[in-house]
């Protein structure tokens, strides 16, 4: 039977809750549903509306728990409560949508309320949707590697790379084996110019450590190494925001940290159950990420340094972007002919 719908008051809005007790994570029992998870947004509703204020955001849904079917929304419906916001994005096949714009609490409490797991936010602030003011990186493990391998690149060769050019990253976990490292940037750039940026931080990276670290697109050559997903700055890519639960077993949370707290962190310690609780009696590790927008000036260079003297150009984009100005051939490599190839690797 289901449990009686409620209005929940969310900072002086109210907001429609039903079928509480719906399972959302069967294996937690009543730990795990739809309003345990309700309950758990609005503990850090303040904390999400803080960094994602302004947003535009599309929504990982799960109305029927994680067993069931799952959608990906990416626009508000028609028919929406009157206290949420829009914002338009634009895609890169040139479409647009009116996506969720976090303003307030109860935005995030509507989102629960739809089955939401979990929040996808771009890098941008409306209404300014074309310039980021994030550059991303994930740390991406792939099979054979694990948090742990994630953990070793991101203390010991990501930051000191940061370090060494005066950005300032704010780690957190994904909420599963990866880490993800926010860099808040001025809007002085495009989406094609903070790709290219993350693109030559990755490849530092790389360098220092080629036995861990890859930034390999094509699967078939990354191996057992951590791949830096230089394509989540591309335009309507996203990642779980911070503070989001993720679709797994025990509901775990993708948790901001500092860096030392990265050092002995366990994933699996992070979920809807521990957060609010963790979030209660510490300082906030991310407090001070909008105190500084950040130059890309010293990874442009860096981009500069790739082109001109080691004759690295671009990177592959995902497979359903348009073809991209200076982009390599989207190619496999075990699929190229070599007779259809210059030795620059481009077709002939």
């Amino acid at each position: 039977m289901a449990s009686k719908a409620e209005e929940i008051d969310v900072d002086g809005i109210a907001v429609r809750l039903t079928n509480r007790d719906k399972p959302y994570f069967p294996k937690l029992g009543s730990a795990g549903t739809k309003g345990a998870l309700f309950d758990y947004y609005l503990a850090v509703a303040d904390r999400m509306v803080a960094l994602l204020r302004d947003r535009p955001v599309h929504l990982q849904r799960f109305p029927d728990g994680i067993d069931g079917e799952e959608i990906y929304q990416k626009r508000v419906p028609q028919k929406h409560p009157d206290y949420l916001e829009t914002c338009t994005v634009t895609f890169p096949s040139g479409r647009t949508a009116d996506a969720l714009k976090i303003t307030h609490p109860s935005a995030i409490a509507w989102a629960a309320q739809m089955g939401t797991i979990t929040l996808h936010p771009w890098q941008v602030r409306c209404p300014d949707t074309e310039h980021p003011d994030e550059l991303r990186i994930d740390l991406d493990p792939q099979p054979g590697t694990a948090f742990d391998e994630a953990r070793q690149v991101a203390l010991d060769v990501l930051k000191p790379v940061l370090d060494e050019l005066g950005i300032v990253g704010y780690p957190k976990t994904s909420g599963g084996r990866g880490i993800h490292v926010f860099v808040r940037i001025k809007t002085d750039w495009d989406f094609i110019e903070v790709r290219r940026a993350g693109i030559a931080l990755a490849r530092e990276v790389e360098r220092r450590a080629p036995d861990a670290v890859t930034t390999s697109w094509w699967k078939e050559e990354r191996g057992k190494r951590i791949f830096i997903d230089y394509n989540q700055n591309a335009r309507d890519r996203t990642f779980a925001s911070a503070y989001s639960a993720r679709k797994t077993a025990i509901a775990t949370v993708s948790t901001p940290l500092s860096w030392e707290e990265l050092r002995d962190a366990e994933p699996d310690d992070y979920t809807i159950a521990t957060v609010p609780d963790l979030v209660a009696s510490r300082q906030d590790p991310w407090a001070d990420i909008d105190s500084v927008a950040q130059s890309l000036e010293p990874l442009l260079e860096m981009v500069h340094t790739d082109e001109s003297e080691r004759g690295l150009g671009d990177l592959p984009y995902p497979p359903s972007y348009p073809k991209m100005p200076g982009e390599p051939p989207r190619v496999q490599p075990s699929k190229k002919v070599a007779a259809n190839w210059d030795d620059d690797g481009n077709p002939v």
